[in-house]
């Protein structure tokens, strides 16, 4: 390889302009430069092993620090490593990496070294002019920007002699005019014989045959008083080419045996070289297939491990021990104790951490279970009395502070439930049923209840269904509703006097599996690029007024939470102004026999003319008014009694169709009441009405003897529908 393409390492370290942040554990700017300069060291030495292990420990620090100088100079030391082994592939993939970091630096000189180095690769190594030289003019721009005149000539050297090899010479001639205009004799040696190589090739394409011959002959004279024997190769060779070209045969004959005996020479010393390369691929493959097994043996360890977080975080920080003595045997006893050392604080450090992290998720946990029930409670006595002023008194249908009450409840119960389903889906305490279900009844069920919120923005609702998607599917109708009227609702809020289609269709069917792809489109404001990664995040709002109400925030991580569960995502489409689409795909299985006998089953008519009598358990006043109400409102006989001690107490003398339990009570809480009702051999149904989560309970609430649990607030028309099944069961099985 001629000098001139040689490649141009940043051996000169910048010297920083702000201070070095004090008392910081993260390494300074010195300690990293320091590492870098032992690298460089080590290459020009032609240890490159050492230089390798040395500029990645470097590029480590460089990442940790942040500092994208010093992350580009260590990509630059490992590509000029790969170079150096004629790995040219490894070499421009390093080099594009340290141009990436460099390009977010004011740095003109490191991008002018970098750009030259992949204007070499691609020019002289791969054969590719048109991006070599692509990155030669990068090079020479930011030359020009520091005003450093020599890299400005040498770079259009290599420019000049890019073109003129691909026989461009149109191209080539302004910047051989450059170099020609600013020619001293004060530059290198191997520079002076490639500009009279390139001063032949020009004058020999001008047919000025004269000069030519006078070029070549001085850039041979020039080139065997010189010690780089390469640069001399190439101009017998372009000597050779142009004495043929004039008819001189002979002498070009002669010519041509010079560059043959040449490169003969500089291929036994390269391969000297490639031999000492050999060997030390060798070592390094010989360090990889140990990395290989002991990567084998820490995954088979983690996975009889995995349970212990600790004891993970111990595995690793030992392999890494490992990694760093294999590739590190030169080291001295007194580097690996200091070493473990570092290693065991850090280790006591992660378990501190780690017991915090654990301790803050069990109070996360039981705040956010806490919270609920303390608010639930409180709503279900307004969400219960709002209704009933409304049902009592028409006059105030039209109320706007008794709407705006009702509103205000029902965001602050949605707000609750999702913070709620958050928590639950991170703790992975949510699991999928199988339900039959009617798709278009469910799509159809969502818009209706959403009309509201179309009407108040003056939107329109389409549903597009494909007819090829079976009438019943099978899978969990809840969740998947709670999808859709998320991205629905969301769509309604952000579109004004619009149009949001709900689209459904069949994309394949694997055996039972149908693959049905959704689209909730819209015609609204739109989400910005920029965005449209943070809008799945938890309580990200994009594009909120203040006067607007926008939401909790926690909907569309909901439904991307959710979607993981059914084992899919959702992607995003949108332009500002042009509306919004989001896609995702959920497989529903198709199973007729199995949907029919579901069907079947189901129990059509649950009512009864019989009165049924109801024992209420509730020690809260208000929520005892508010269940009174609802249940003597269809008919039914209510008595209502304030704590465990008092249910027991009046069980003794009546005799009642179902009992209504609350779970929070004083002086006996809801399980342990049950329990006492069961001792007695009362058969008795009985109901949890809870402001807890259902999923906290419902262990306990089996195990005394609970039949089945609702959560506050409630629809009146779920609590008869279970009330009735209940009770006509205990009757039938009586």
């Amino acid at each position: 390889m001629p000098t001139i393409r040689i490649v141009l390492l940043f051996f000169l370290l910048i010297c920083f302009s702000n201070s070095i942040i004090a008392e910081t554990e993260l390494p300074t700017e010195q300690e990293i430069s320091k590492t870098t300069d032992e690298a460089l060291k080590y290459l020009k030495e032609s240890n490159f092993e050492k230089s390798l292990i040395t500029s990645r420990v470097a590029l480590q620090q460089a990442l940790i620090a942040k500092n994208n100088n010093l992350i580009a100079i260590s990509y630059n030391i490992i590509a000029a490593n790969y170079n150096e082994f004629s790995e040219y592939d490894k070499a421009i993939f390093y080099y594009k990496k340290a141009l990436f970091f460099a390009n977010k630096t004011t740095d003109n000189i490191l991008k002018n070294r970098i750009n030259n180095n992949l204007g070499n690769m691609y020019c002289f190594e791969k054969k590719q002019y048109e991006k070599g030289i692509e990155f030669y003019k990068k090079s020479l721009e930011y030359s020009k920007k520091e005003k450093d005149t020599a890299l400005v000539y040498l770079i259009n050297i290599n420019i000049t002699w890019a073109y003129f090899d691909i026989g461009d010479f149109k191209k080539g001639i302004p910047h051989f005019k450059y170099i020609k205009e600013n020619y001293n004799r004060d530059i290198s040696k191997s520079t002076i014989v490639v500009f009279y190589m390139l001063s032949g090739m020009y004058y020999s394409y001008m047919n000025d045959h004269n000069k030519a011959n006078a070029c070549f002959l001085t850039a041979i004279k020039e080139g065997k008083a010189g010690i780089e024997k390469s640069d001399l190769s190439y101009s017998y060779l372009e000597y050779s080419k142009f004495l043929t070209r004039i008819g001189n045969y002979k002498e070009a004959y002669q010519y041509l045996k010079e560059y043959n005996n040449i490169n003969e020479s500089i291929y036994n010393e390269e391969k000297l070289k490639k031999a000492e390369r050999a060997g030390f691929n060798l070592e390094l493959d010989e360090y990889k297939r140990q990395i290989g097994r002991i990567e084998i043996e820490k995954d088979t360890q983690y996975q009889s491990l995995r349970k212990s977080y600790i004891i993970v975080l111990l595995f690793i920080l030992t392999s890494c021990i490992f990694l760093i003595l294999i590739v590190t045997l030169y080291k001295n006893i007194i580097f690996k104790k200091r070493t473990n050392a570092q290693l065991l604080f850090t280790n006591e450090e992660l378990i501190k951490a780690k017991e915090q992290a654990e301790e803050a998720s069990v109070l996360k946990t039981q705040f956010i279970s806490t919270i609920s029930h303390e608010l639930r409670t409180p709503l279900y006595g307004v969400v219960g009395i709002t209704n009933m002023l409304l049902e009592e008194h028409k006059e105030l249908a039209r109320s706007q502070h008794l709407s705006s009450l009702k509103f205000s409840a029902r965001y602050l119960l949605s707000l609750v439930n999702d913070i709620l389903q958050i928590n639950k889906i991170e703790e992975n305490k949510v699991v999928l049923e199988s339900l039959t279900f009617n798709i278009s009844d469910e799509i159809n069920m969502i818009k209706n209840s959403l009309s509201f919120l179309s009407q108040k923005n003056k939107n329109h609702i389409s549903v597009i269904i494909d007819s090829d998607i079976p009438e019943y599917l099978i899978g969990d109708k809840l969740r998947f509703a709670q999808i859709l009227m998320n991205l629905v609702s969301n769509a309604l809020k952000f579109t004004k006097k619009g149009e949001v289609f709900i689209i459904a269709n069949l994309v394949k069917v694997v055996e039972k599996a149908h693959y049905i792809e959704f689209q909730i489109k819209d015609t609204g404001m739109g989400i910005a690029a920029v965005d449209q990664d943070k809008i799945f995040e938890k309580f990200v709002q994009v594009g909120r007024k203040e006067e607007d109400y926008q939401g909790t925030g926690l909907g569309l991580t909901i439904v991307k939470r959710l979607l993981g569960l059914f084992g899919s995502s959702i992607s995003l489409e949108s332009s500002i102004g042009e509306g919004t689409i989001f896609t995702f795909t959920i497989a529903f299985d198709y199973d007729p026999e199995k949907t029919k006998s579901i069907i079947n089953e189901i129990q059509v008519d649950l009512t009864s003319n019989q009165m049924f009598k109801v024992l209420v358990v509730e020690d809260n006043r208000i929520n005892q008014i508010v269940t009174r109400k609802i249940i003597e409102k269809n008919n039914y006989s209510c008595t209502v009694v304030d704590d465990g001690y008092a249910a027991l107490e009046i069980l003794e003398k009546e005799c009642f169709d179902i009992i209504l339990m609350d779970i929070n009570m004083p002086l006996m809480n809801g399980f342990e009441t049950t329990r006492k009702i069961r001792l007695k051999d009362i058969k008795t149904p009985i109901v949890a009405l809870t402001a807890f989560d259902k999923d906290e309970i419902t262990e306990e609430a089996i195990s005394a003897g609970i039949n089945d649990i609702i959560i506050k607030p409630f629809e009146s028309m779920k609590l008869f529908k279970i009330m009735n099944c209940l009770i006509v069961e205990t009757k039938n099985a009586g």
